[in-house]
């Protein structure tokens, strides 16, 4: 059986003597290696490449490695890149000042290479059981959407950024406790997990998704136009509907979504208000008929 190879792991090397670049990426051959000769090249360079680490040296002219540590921690891009300072110096003083700007771990040189890689592995390991922890922390277990409160900590940051130009989204399976009742919760659980996906691939990348009940949902959606956002629902709608789902025993499910929208408006106060108006037009959407849209457009 074929098993997919993991993707390499990019180290940014800084370092201004090419003396020890050159070491280094003998000793880190098995890794994707970056090397730069200055703090500043290593600044501009993350703004366009993404990497997993960064080994970086204290002593450089103009823009020392605690000063480049420094830059990196204060921008929210950079500040989670583990940084493994790398340096001639073996004083007390810069061992504390390399963990206080917020170095993970500090190598001396000349490097000892077995103890280099062991370092450089076990943050490597390290950062991925952050991002893992984090993402089990944040996301919904069977959908991978957002979970309710990471969804709401993100919904209000693209509201509090773009008050004037918001539309919330809350979207309800429709009759979906019949179909755990029915057919089970494995098949109720196929059932979120298709919807969720259709959902999710119409819309905009921009958008803020999350599972904020057991079948209900909510989305934040940030655009300037109602009939554009009309037209979103509209096809979402259309989509979920003819969704043909496969469950247990070869049978075929399809179903239906309710959705209420509302826009932000003089009336509106707080992402809550906005919120509560988008749930009280899905009550209207599910007391009039269900597989409908109801808006709710600005006073």
């Amino acid at each position: 059986m074929l098993t997919e190879t993991p993707p390499q792991k990019t180290i940014l090397v800084v370092d201004d003597a090419v003396s020890n670049i050159d070491m280094l990426l003998v000793i880190l051959k098995d890794y994707d290696v970056i090397p730069v000769t200055s703090g500043e090249e290593a600044l501009s360079l993350l703004d366009e490449e993404i990497v997993d680490m960064i080994l970086l040296d204290i002593m450089m002219p103009v823009m020392d490695g605690f000063e480049v540590c420094l830059n990196l921690k204060a921008n929210d891009a950079t500040k989670e890149i583990p940084v493994i300072f790398i340096t001639a110096r073996n004083d007390v003083e810069s061992i504390e000042k390399a963990y206080d700007v917020g170095g993970v771990d500090y190598v001396t040189k000349p490097f000892r290479p077995r103890e280099l890689l062991a370092r450089v592995k076990t943050h490597l390991h390290l950062r991925e059981v952050i991002h893992r922890l984090d993402y089990l922390a944040t996301h919904d277990s069977l959908t991978g959407l957002y979970n309710r409160r990471k969804f709401f900590e993100l919904a209000q940051q693209l509201y509090n950024a773009k008050r004037d130009d918001v539309f919330a989204v809350m979207i309800d399976i429709d009759h979906f406790k019949r179909i755990n009742d029915r057919h089970g919760h494995h098949s109720g659980d196929l059932v979120l997990k298709a919807i969720t996906k259709s959902i999710r691939d119409l819309l905009p990348a921009d958008s803020i998704f999350g599972r904020v009940g057991g079948e209900e949902f909510a989305a934040l959606i940030n655009a300037y136009n109602l009939d554009e956002v009309k037209q979103l629902i509209e096809k979402i709608r259309i989509t979920v509907s003819e969704l043909i789902i496969s469950i247990r025993g070869g049978a075929n499910l399809s179903c239906t979504i309710s959705s209420g929208v509302a826009q932000t408006g003089e009336d509106i106060t707080s992402l809550d208000d906005l919120l509560k108006k988008a749930d009280d037009a899905l009550y209207e959407a599910k007391g009039s008929g269900r597989n409908r849209s109801v808006f709710r457009q600005r006073d």
